[in-house]
């Protein structure tokens, strides 16, 4: 009943109302441009073979299934939202990781609002290069599979017409997120990402449903079943606990003497999340984890195809060809080499995330210009290094548990054969974001709420008029 009536309350406050239907329909825009397709493209002939590469498993359905998470799966239809908001992301990581190693760029980020506008603005500017050369890439993938009509790929206006649309769509959901930003509620580009993530789950559920049947031991039982249900339940409060897990560190505040007053002497708290690095470390994890899988098929093909012409170099050796399927066909998903390796670069990238966005002297540095300090330590370089250690510990938890989210899905998928499509809201990437970003909406919504209601609680109404205490 609580919940109805918190429901209740955001519609009633006006602004709190239209901050919230404004964003629903920039969302509402977002799908429909989804729906509008690449002139030229054989739609059906796209659509089988990424639904036929997701079956078999191999590099490039594992390259469409971690695409298709910034892009809402858009790259299945080639529509003009088909690159999503993925080179807009990449744009921005890119520009994050140089802040902390280009000596201007983090001049540039400590000028506050004025940096960061101009930080913004290249920002811009690169994510119209990676569209660029996102789109040409894409084009001339699915040009060299034919699935692009004869008459359409052999015009250059296509290409341009081609190239242009898909710049422009992510241009238009790059600019829709930031009014979002501006006029909504939320942060643009992360409720963008999770409604193309969300809408893929009705599919989901129609596997399930399609797919159960207790007397047919091919398809799913009542115990697949309440595991499923068990493990999605169990794994979501899983990722929000771990999402807003902290280790409070107690800052005590100098006492300073003015006069006859004594001012600070305060003691706080400060906090350092446990999943410090949030869902990056599995995305770096799980682009990576692409290439080894397509490099030692390519050796594997190529070995097979040195012993059938009957070449007499080392390619064509029985070693060779023993050695190349053997990692060609154990560096798959859901294959135990594979699923250790993944675990492994989640590990690094998740301490690779902190050195990079963790600065334990510029943080001891702040707290002694503040003139605060960790009690029992000196200011200084022994505050940065407990700083440090603390840190490294609680990456540690963290990166533990974004290693079982990571590989759950694939596990999953591979011991009880069920659809990826299923298995994907059982943790990875898709579901720490869409745990993320609701979170931080529902935080935005609730401070929203507790300022109205401190707003009436001091006299003014629910229109904001009437008497307020004064001076």
């Amino acid at each position: 009943m609580n919940i109805f009536s918190t429901i209740v309350n955001v519609f009633k406050v006006k602004e709190l109302r239209d901050k919230l239907l404004f964003t629903l329909a920039m969302l509402a825009v977002y799908r429909v441009g989804f729906w509008i397709p690449l002139p030229g493209v054989n739609q059906s002939m796209l659509a089988e073979y990424f639904e036929r590469a997701a079956s078999e498993g191999n590099a490039a359905g594992r390259m469409a299934q971690f695409v298709s998470i910034f892009s809402g799966g858009a790259f299945g239809q080639s529509t003009i939202f088909g690159l999503g908001i993925m080179p807009y992301i990449s744009a921005a990581i890119i520009f994050q990781i140089l802040g902390s190693v280009l000596e201007p760029l983090k001049k540039l980020q400590e000028e506050g609002p004025t940096g960061q506008q101009k930080i913004q603005e290249w920002t811009r500017y690169a994510t119209i290069g990676l569209c660029l050369i996102q789109a040409i890439g894409w084009l001339t993938f699915i040009t060299s599979q034919r699935m692009v009509y004869t008459d359409w790929s052999s015009n250059p206006v296509w290409w341009v017409m081609a190239v242009t649309a898909l710049t422009a769509g992510t241009i238009f959901l790059m600019w829709l997120g930031e009014q979002i930003d501006r006029f909504g509620i939320g942060n643009g580009v992360s409720l963008i990402i999770t409604a193309g993530i969300l809408t893929r789950m009705p599919n989901a559920v129609m596997w399930v449903w399609n797919n159960f049947d207790p007397g047919n031991p091919q398809k799913l039982g009542w115990l697949q079943l309440i595991l499923i249900f068990a493990g999605f339940v169990l794994v979501v409060a899983g990722s929000v606990v771990i999402t807003v897990a902290q280790r409070r560190i107690p800052v005590q505040q100098a006492k300073h003497t003015r006069g006859r007053r004594v001012y600070g002497g305060q003691r706080s708290y400060l906090p350092l999340k446990v999943n410090h690095g949030g869902v990056m470390p599995i995305i770096f994890a799980s682009s990576l984890m692409i290439f080894p899988s397509v490099i030692l098929s390519g050796l594997h093909d190529q070995a097979r195809n040195a012993q059938q012409s009957g070449a007499g170099s080392w390619l064509a050796s029985d070693w060779w060809y023993s050695l190349t399927q053997w990692l060609s066909n154990n560096i798959q998903t859901g294959e135990f080499p594979y699923v250790v390796l993944y675990i492994l670069m989640v590990f690094f990238f998740s301490y690779f995330w902190i050195t990079v966005q963790f600065n334990p002297e510029e943080m001891s540095k702040q707290l002694r210009e503040h003139g605060s300090f960790i009690p029992g330590l000196r200011p200084g370089p022994r505050t940065a290094e407990y700083l440090e250690t603390v840190m490294e510990r609680i990456t540690y938890v963290g990166a533990g548990f974004l290693a079982v989210i990571a590989v759950l899905p694939m596990v999953v998928n591979k011991s009880m054969n069920i659809d990826f499509s299923v298995t994907q809201f059982l943790g990875g990437t898709g579901l720490l974001i869409v745990v993320n970003v609701v979170l931080d909406f529902l935080q935005r919504i609730e401070a929203n709420l507790l300022m109205r209601n401190y707003a009436g609680f001091l006299g003014g109404g629910d229109d904001g008029k009437g008497p307020r205490l004064r001076g």
